[in-house]
């Protein structure tokens, strides 16, 4: 089941490009995105979500996005977890072509649902992301305003397939090397969604060290590619964002017992 939906959805990317190929916009900007992700067990089920990412253009001077995520996970079983949460998420005006058509900055709200499943293959270790988002996107109705005053309501869907594996010994463990690979769909439904079926795809490889149990650090390249929601005469604009990434993931086990 999870090959065909995989194989379904790099179908749906590849007509999308191929038909859009010769009516597009294409725009290239370098990024960087630094990012904190943390997770605080409660108990053998249930752990807290946090994360804060920092996303730059031209690499680090200017600003491209800010991106707060909290959410509640559930443990099904090893292999299986479940998260619900919220993201508050600022977007400013960077590259040639802003995303909000006045050029400002903008705020969105979000609710979301996930699964994540993950499974072994030899030593390669491989995660299923499923994720479903409820988007309030603020908007301007007109260009004197200086505070979004409309939150339209769109759908998305997002499907993310990644692989890592230690770059020594068998399995991923405390003082242990990795590199991983990952590629992540995005895809808009409903009635606001506007050109932007295909919204965006992200590639990423990174290299990574796990440090301990509390702490793993990851860093490598990223490439996102982005279709805006509006057409700059009669054309759709897509940009071809790449640079790099950086993750600090910490981990805390409040029911750790002390020795």
């Amino acid at each position: 089941m999870n090959l065909k939906f995989t194989f379904l959805i790099i179908i749906i990317f590849s007509i999308n490009s191929s038909y859009a190929q010769n009516t597009r916009v294409n725009e290239n900007n370098n990024i960087g995105w630094y990012n904190y992700f943390g997770t605080f067990k409660l108990n053998d089920k249930y752990s807290i979500h946090s994360e804060y990412q920092l996303r730059r253009d031209n690499f680090i001077t200017d600003k491209q996005q800010g991106l707060l995520r909290l959410g509640l996970n559930y443990q099904l079983n090893p292999k299986v977890q479940f998260r619900l949460g919220y993201a508050w998420i600022e977007t400013y005006p960077y590259g040639e072509t802003p995303i909000n058509g006045m050029g400002k900055d903008f705020t969105e709200h979000r609710a979301f649902q996930m699964i994540t499943i993950t499974d072994k293959i030899s030593k390669i270790d491989i995660s299923h992301r499923f994720m479903l988002e409820q988007r309030w996107v603020g908007r301007y109705s007109n260009a004197a305003l200086t505070n979004e005053d409309e939150f339209p309501f769109l759908n998305r869907i997002r499907y993310m397939f990644r692989m890592q594996m230690p770059l020594k010994g068998d399995k991923i463990e405390n003082k242990t090397p990795y590199i991983a690979a990952y590629d992540e769909l995005f895809i808009g439904f409903g009635k606001n969604v506007n050109e932007n079926i295909f919204d965006q795809n992200r590639i990423g490889l990174v290299l990574g060290y796990r440090f301990s149990n509390s702490l793993r650090i990851e860093a490598g390249y990223l490439n996102q590619t982005l279709q805006l929601g509006r057409e700059i005469n009669n054309r759709n604009v897509f940009q071809n964002n790449n640079g790099f990434i950086i993750n600090t993931n910490f981990n805390f086990d409040s029911t750790s017992k002390k020795e």
